[in-house]
């Protein structure tokens, strides 16, 4: 009598108890009606190339990776895609029944869909992109705006130097704006982004003046805690098209659970409840 190996995945952070990651994966594997399962597993970065080396051979079939481990991951694969080259990370691991494990960054499709999905009047070449922050987050975003249309990126973070970075990677269509005059940047803008942690529960207000958000701009927050953050409750009131942060989460997941488990899932309502659960 044969039985097939049961595949497992998960997501490898430090630290890794808040994340959201289980309960989603495990919701699709349920409704698909997929034996597998998906493990959050807490390693500290000196771990990382043993653990990763590790998995395959207890049946893994991929992991996804986050803070603090995304740019060694990138490091450590044997593969690369040519968007996590360009993000300089990689949140979603393959390994390969050849042994090789392949890196790849999502977070740009699941910002883009997450936009697409629930401001579906969305033209990204309508005008400038207005992006706050310069961290890992923000380079997804503005490699995945660019890479749909928007003509062009203004972009301001409290410390500059990491501005004027992006901006030689990413080079003329970037555009850096000092902190202090980041509110001036809005007037023009038809898609703002905030990147930062800046509003999320536990940290400093986002302290950007708003008074220039434009009627009708697409206004995006890549924090979900809490869901509608004081930075998209003003911009609804401004009469901006506001878009939470879950959905990038959401819709990240999707390409990795259809590489490891064969099945495409479906972002809808009851995925979200669950999350939100």
């Amino acid at each position: 009598m044969t039985h097939s190996k049961i595949p497992l995945a998960g997501v490898i952070g430090c630290p890794i108890a808040h994340s959201k990651s289980p309960q989603l994966h495990r919701h699709w594997l349920k409704m698909l009606g997929i034996s597998g399962y998906y493990i959050p597993m807490h390693v500290e970065t000196d771990d990382l190339e043993t653990v990763l080396g590790a998995l395959p051979r207890a049946g893994f079939v991929g992991v996804n990776v986050t803070v603090p481990h995304k740019e060694k991951a990138l490091s450590i694969a044997d593969l690369v895609t040519d968007r996590a080259t360009l993000i300089g990370a990689a949140n979603t691991l393959i390994f390969r029944k050849d042994g090789r494990i392949h890196a790849d960054n999502t977070d740009g499709y699941g910002f883009i869909q997450n936009l697409r999905q629930n401001a579906p009047g969305w033209i990204p070449e309508s005008g400038p992109a207005a992006v706050l922050g310069a961290g890992g987050a923000a380079r997804a975003v503005i490699a995945s705006l660019l890479d749909v249309g928007v003509p062009e990126i203004l972009l301001s973070n409290r410390t500059r130097v990491r501005a004027d970075a992006l901006q030689q990677e990413f080079g003329r269509r970037l555009t850096v704006v000092d902190w202090v005059q980041a509110g001036n940047m809005l007037d023009e803008a038809r898609t703002v982004v905030n990147t930062t942690s800046l509003g999320m529960i536990g940290c400093p207000p986002l302290r950007v003046p708003l008074d220039g958000l434009r009627e009708g701009a697409v206004v995006t927050d890549l924090v979900y805690t809490p869901l509608e953050t004081p930075f998209l409750h003003e911009a609804k009131k401004r009469g901006c098209i506001t878009v939470d942060g879950l959905g990038m989460l959401l819709h990240q997941a999707v390409p990795a659970f259809e590489r490891w488990f064969g099945t495409r899932p479906t972002v809808d309502s009851a995925t979200r409840a669950t999350v939100l659960r």
